[in-house]
């Protein structure tokens, strides 16, 4: 009998259930042996199995043989109601319940989160630190930038990067949003926002360099007034850091380029997590966020090398973190020297359940109740019957 139709037979077969079928060739039939209806062995007729002696009696060694068919007889008794009336033998290994091997763990995309934002609340009180220490555009001019020697100024150019950049930051926030795995993917993000914001704040305190161009308009410096220094951290906060909200009026935050970081990691993000086919769609995001950068430099509001590093390290720590995600022999590999980063720890901490490469999938961001769907279930069964 084929496998298929065994499996057919059974009414109480679970709908995914996944199996290996093996046919075993079925035993010769023993002599004399006698089964009722319900695929036990009749207690009223001597098994034929068992030898026995002239008289009726079992010889010596023959309970072993009694235990083999009585264990026979209880396997049939619990076979589904198919298999029992074919009664093929059909060797089934049943594999044990896949583990979850992607695991939501909404609590560490929440640590993950909090570092994020407490690092972007650091960078704002060291930009404020180090705002007092840019020296004044008469006493130190704006240093030489090959860049700037071939391109003038457009005034226009920085508001072109702002808005590509909102604009990225929103279009990636609705495809979070309809992700299946974003719990996972928003826990990347923000560890990553957090970190290179934590390098950020590192290479601005240890140089600070003089204002691009002389353009470029400094609020006053505050010295020893450390009252007026909070609410200066409070309006970058409540501004985003954005010149079109008016907030960004402090130097020295020039090495490296956050809204380099930002543009270039939307991106990043973006195209790692949107289907294939939607090749337009990157092709979109990567105008978007190259011109975005482009105007920085045309605008004059960094220089060469605050571009060039900030692209450089956000490329780099995120593929350096997502070789590590999507390689999964790599993480206990002796000789990888990848895992030699300081964050290596807080890596093993954030992926550690998570066993293979989050694929893109999408489903909705809101699931309706149970209540809801078996109403609309009922309805659409009424009206089909009508």
């Amino acid at each position: 009998m084929a496998a298929s139709e065994l499996i057919q037979d059974t009414d109480d077969t679970p709908n995914n259930l996944e199996v290996t079928l093996i046919t075993v060739d079925p035993p010769p039939p023993l002599p004399m042996t006698h089964l009722v209806a319900n695929g036990n062995l009749s207690s009223s007729l001597p098994l034929s199995g068992v030898p026995r002696g002239p008289s009726g009696a079992r010889r010596p060694g023959d309970h072993k043989s009694a235990r083999l068919e009585d264990s026979r007889s209880r396997l049939i008794g619990c076979l589904p109601s198919g298999l029992k009336r074919h009664r093929d033998y059909v060797k089934i290994a049943v594999p044990q319940e896949r583990a979850n091997r992607l695991p939501r763990e909404w609590w560490k995309t929440g640590v993950a989160f909090l570092y994020a934002l407490f690092n972007l609340l650091f960078t704002t009180v060291i930009i404020t630190f180090v705002h007092e220490r840019v020296p004044d555009k008469s006493v130190s001019p704006p240093l030489p930038d090959k860049f700037f020697d071939y391109m003038d100024r457009v005034p226009w150019a920085f508001t072109v990067t702002e808005v590509n950049g909102l604009m990225l930051v929103g279009l990636f926030f609705i495809q979070w949003l309809f992700l299946k795995h974003k719990s996972i993917v928003a826990r990347r993000c923000f560890f990553l926002i957090g970190t290179l914001y934590m390098y950020r704040c590192v290479t601005m305190y240890i140089t600070t360099l003089p204002v691009p161009g002389k353009h470029m308009v400094c609020a006053p410096k505050l010295y020893n007034d450390s009252t007026g220094k909070i609410w200066r951290v409070l309006q970058l906060i409540s501004g985003g850091g954005l010149s079109l909200t008016g907030s960004d009026l402090m130097c020295g935050d020039f090495l490296y380029s956050g809204h380099t970081v930002m543009l270039t990691l939307a991106y990043l993000f973006i195209a790692e997590y949107s289907p294939r086919r939607l090749w337009w769609y990157r092709w979109l995001c990567w105008l978007l966020s190259a011109s975005g950068v482009v105007c920085i430099l045309v605008g004059h509001e960094h220089y060469s090398i605050d571009v060039v590093v900030g692209y450089f390290v956000t490329t780099r720590v995120f593929w350096t973190y997502h070789t590590m995600a999507n390689t999964h022999a790599l993480r206990r590999a002796p000789n990888n020297l990848l895992a030699r980063t300081w964050w290596n720890p807080v890596f093993n901490f954030l992926e550690r359940n998570v066993q293979e490469p989050v694929p893109v999938v999408f489903s909705w961001p809101i699931t309706l109740p149970t209540s809801c769907t078996q109403r609309y279930r009922s309805v659409d069964t009424s009206a089909r019957d009508e």
